[in-house]
């Protein structure tokens, strides 16, 4: 499901128990400097990442300053995190003009908060430009260790120079089938430099059939419940998309990659580093 960019006035574009993706939450909050905003998400576990600008994060007794900085869009800087628990009030104050992106999944444990510096990223980049695969991926919720995360993952995915695919080989996880796949609901926000630059998501729900192309422009908002998703920028553009799984079982994503593209994973460089960091 595509939902167009539009002025969210700090309410989650994906909610909680949302019927399309019902184990994800996400929310966009814009502030101007000293301005204050309370998240605060029931049954969710979330993660605070500034898209831009920074902010000073309250939990409770535990507090991190000057988490972010980034300058005027997502290529401007390193990314910085704070892992808010379950329920839990996070205050953030607003160091300079901002942008937030709340990512969060269901859960019913309540772990410490944590925040993610830049030195703490695990940052993969695998394809190649002959292979119009050429990616990053910057994992702020990746492989921390177990019972620091409940069923959350977050990461920033660039395409590396303009444009190109992502999610290539076509892949989906939309069953718990283990070993072979998860069920893990998926939320995209994207963003393009220059800001007028667009691509295509692809969403093929059932093998053998024809899917549905969705236009995506910067601020586009992508929710994947089921069925395979690769993703394409337009020549010229380069593609950034914040990235959040939540798993319904586990928090290891298993991809299961069609079989009729499957061989695809042994032509592209770097592929199998980056579907381990996702374990």
């Amino acid at each position: 499901m595509h939902k167009a960019p539009y002025d969210n006035q700090n309410r989650a574009i994906v909610d909680r128990a949302d019927p399309v993706t019902p184990l994800v939450y996400f929310n966009i909050v814009k502030l101007s400097a000293g301005e204050r905003f309370v998240s605060t998400v029931e049954g969710y576990e979330t993660c605070l990442v500034p898209a831009t600008g920074a902010i000073d994060v309250q939990i409770g007794d535990w507090s991190a300053d000057g988490v972010g900085g980034r300058g005027e869009d997502v290529w401007d800087g390193e990314p910085n995190a704070v892992y808010v628990p379950v329920g839990a009030s996070a205050e953030m104050t607003a160091v300079s003009d901002c942008e937030v992106f709340i990512a969060g999944a269901a859960f019913d444990e309540v772990y410490a908060p944590f925040v993610v510096r830049a030195g703490d990223i695990d940052p993969v980049q695998y394809g190649s430009d002959d292979t119009k695969t050429h990616r990053k991926i910057k994992h702020l919720l990746g492989q921390n260790p177990p019972g620091k995360v409940g069923r959350l993952l977050v990461s920033e995915l660039y395409t590396v120079g303009a444009g190109g695919w992502s999610g290539f080989p076509p892949h989906k996880h939309d069953t718990d089938r283990l070993p072979d796949e998860s069920h893990h609901d998926e939320v995209y926000n994207f963003r393009f430099r220059p800001g007028h630059g667009f691509g295509m998501q692809l969403l093929q729900r059932e093998d053998g059939e024809v899917g549905e192309a969705y236009h995506i422009v910067d601020g586009s908002t992508l929710q994947i419940d089921k069925g395979y998703h690769p993703c394409v920028a337009a020549p010229g553009y380069e593609m950034y998309y914040f990235t959040i799984l939540a798993g319904a079982s586990q928090r290891s994503l298993v991809q299961f990659f069609q079989p009729t593209h499957a061989y695809q994973v042994e032509t592209i460089p770097g592929i199998k580093d980056m579907i381990a960091k996702f374990k």
